[in-house]
């Protein structure tokens, strides 16, 4: 992979809203990743690596979205089982189905995440209280990527 592709990598990223992406191509791998460590949300991280180089983060380039922090060790994540579109509500006219500071059992309905046309409800996995909402309405989600915490 040359430059002008890995630059094209980064305007297809800039153009979404993806909050990481991995592409591997036999034993080269690159890691496009937005961050904002002054909540400006204008930064992505590329790193990429190659059997003889290890990994090493390149200059940021201009985004709009911003990954969260790591979380807090008393806190859980809820993350997401699949990719697709993140809705608080099941309807634009209902209200949200959980807020923060909400209290939550097992199997209550966090959100709905939609992907390939069908709506899939996603419970919570521990009781708690929603302490953090990690993405907004009508967001473009990715596999395993936090959603809610939960202090249980």
């Amino acid at each position: 992979m040359n430059l002008n592709e890995i630059k094209q990598l980064i305007d297809i990223v800039n153009g979404s809203d993806l909050q990481e992406t991995i592409i591997e191509e036999g034993n080269f791998k690159i890691i496009l990743r937005r961050y904002s460590p002054n909540a400006t949300h204008q930064a992505t991280a590329v790193q990429v690596q190659t059997p003889s180089t290890p990994a090493q983060p390149q200059p940021p380039a201009t985004l709009t979205h911003a990954v969260k922090p790591a979380p807090v060790s008393d806190l859980i994540d809820s993350r997401s089982p699949i990719v697709g579109t993140f809705y608080q509500s099941s309807s634009p006219d209902s209200p949200p189905f959980v807020a923060v500071n909400d209290i939550v059992k097992k199997g209550d309905v966090l959100c709905i995440i939609e992907a390939m046309k069908l709506m899939n409800e996603i419970e919570a996995e521990v009781s708690g209280t929603i302490v953090e909402i990690l993405v907004e309405n009508g967001q473009a989600v990715e596999y395993d990527q936090p959603l809610f915490r939960i202090k249980p």
